[in-house]
């Protein structure tokens, strides 16, 4: 036997890669729509798009990550439960502009494959898409010594979805008398956990397996909540309610989201007794002394979409988002001559 240099001894393990693919089959598999046209394998991943369902397609696409939350899965050992923000992430982007998410592709980075964890990174992705209503087409795992330590990954994923032109959202239609709808965020999602990694963990030296109090569980399990993946209650909405325009409320809060979607002479008055801030928020506020404003530009505060509906449409979509398990909360109106959002 040769005692040269092989790509196992260089970092790369060739069998632990095609033994994850084994691992992940089943749970690949059962993400599938009926337009899926190829097993796992293949070199791509085959869709076959239903024209009848869709005469005037436009196809959305979305591209995201987790962040740094990824590193608290990696400190916990937890790898099962980041897989769905990751869906989620790109998921309620495109459903924002009214499309029907259809498949998913997802890329895995790690320093040094061990099969088990690809297995339950991706069996959270597979989570994700079947709670999203999408097939999970295909992906990507790369081994990379030496860009990565050896319990590091890095996540990135990809979601297309199907609007009919005339159903596409874009914002253009916001206007007077109009509401702005919130539906609650489960936490953080996947957002600002640089800052509170910083103020909870460095400085404050929260464990992540500590119990605390005004959260009523671990800071781990408070920091490892899934992003909501809001596409079947948002779908079913929009099957019967004209809805105005979107946002999915990510880096940037809901000042730095909302206001993409506004038209030119019209702003949004947010009503900041009405946002659900959650326990989270308030932790990190208070522990860090983070002045207000940045807490509403680097978190959620318990909003994480919203949707803008016309005034006499309020009563039928509050009560169709509840029929699907939302609470939804009337936060803001659109009204002329204010740039942007106000939040107070």
């Amino acid at each position: 036997m040769s005692d040269g240099f092989t790509y196992k001894k260089a970092g790369v393990d060739l069998e632990a890669a095609d033994r994850s693919v084994e691992l992940i089959r089943p749970w690949v598999k059962m993400t599938n729509r009926p337009e899926v046209l190829a097993d796992i394998g293949a070199f791509a991943g085959f869709f076959a798009l239903d024209l009848a369902r869709f005469p005037e397609p436009v196809l959305v696409s979305g591209t995201d990550g987790v962040g740094t939350k990824l590193r608290i899965a990696q400190m916990m050992g937890i790898h099962d439960t980041v897989g769905i923000d990751l869906v989620a992430m790109c998921v309620n982007d495109i459903l924002v502009h009214g499309a029907e998410p259809l498949f998913f592709l997802d890329y895995v980075a790690v320093g040094k494959l061990v099969p088990e964890v690809v297995e339950a990174l991706v069996k959270g992705v597979a989570q994700g898409c079947v709670e999203a209503g999408c097939a999970l087409v295909g992906g990507e795992t790369a081994e990379m010594p030496g860009m990565y330590g050896e319990d590091e990954y890095d996540l990135a994923g990809f979601a297309v979805g199907v609007v009919n032109r005339p159903r596409l959202i874009d914002g253009s239609r916001v206007g007077g008398s109009q509401v702005v709808i919130g539906l609650p965020s489960s936490g953080l999602h996947s957002n600002g956990y640089s800052l509170a990694r910083k103020v909870l963990i460095e400085k404050a030296k929260f464990g992540l397996d500590q119990e605390v109090e005004i959260l009523g569980k671990t800071l781990g399990e408070e920091l490892l909540t899934p992003t909501r993946i809001y596409v079947r209650s948002i779908l079913r909405l929009m099957s019967e309610v004209d809805v105005k325009g979107m946002a999915h409320i990510t880096g940037g809060g809901i000042p730095g989201n909302l206001k993409r979607i506004l038209p030119e002479g019209w702003g949004a008055l947010i009503d900041k007794s009405k946002l659900p801030v959650l326990p989270v928020f308030r932790l990190i506020q208070e522990t860090g002394n983070v002045d207000e404003e940045e807490m509403y530009r680097a978190f959620n505060m318990g909003i994480g979409f919203v949707l803008i509906v016309d005034e006499a449409e309020i009563d039928q979509t509050v009560s169709l988002l509840q029929s699907e398990g939302e609470k939804p909360i009337v936060i803001g109106k659109i009204i002329p001559g204010i740039e942007g959002v106000v939040i107070k």
